[in-house]
């Protein structure tokens, strides 16, 4: 397993879920535990997790308010800090199109079988990330929808 693809939708205008999803300080509302840096082409951000400690984000791609990319390091069993390089990343790639008065939320992470690790580390850290992303654009939309408009 190379990919994994969720989608939802979310009611709250593009423009919204595009903040929520790159600006730090609503980062930290919806995903891990702080977020830090400036989300921006050949950027870094830092997600953290009380339980998994720091790790750097490289900004892939950044086209307000329809596609934003990151490359991060697979699964949380690196030393907390550890930078996303070849084979030890997996790339996340969002896209947000409006529907009606909300916006479709897609999100792809691609790149595990690339991954410097035994084929059985690969499908488990695809396996964690599969409910990962469930969990994590569930909040997403809870907090994007609960916002002020």
């Amino acid at each position: 397993m190379d990919r994994i693809e969720r989608e939802i939708t979310v009611k709250a205008p593009v423009e919204r879920v595009w903040t929520v999803l790159t600006e730090p300080e609503h980062i930290a509302r919806w995903f891990g535990d702080s977020a830090s840096g400036e989300a921006k082409p050949g950027g870094e951000l830092v997600l953290g997790w009380k339980e998994h400690g720091d790790f750097p984000v490289t900004i892939e791609r950044y086209e307000p308010p329809h596609a934003f990319s990151f490359r991060w390091v697979a699964g949380m069993e690196s030393p907390s800090g550890t930078r996303p390089a070849p084979g030890n990343s997996t790339l996340v790639e969002f896209t947000l199109a409006a529907q009606g008065d909300g916006t479709v939320l897609r999100v792809v992470e691609s790149g595990f079988e690339s991954l410097d690790v035994p084929k059985e580390k690969q499908l488990k850290s695809a396996e964690g990330n599969i409910d990962g992303w469930r969990q994590e654009l569930d909040e997403l939309r809870v907090y994007a929808e609960s916002m002020a408009g």
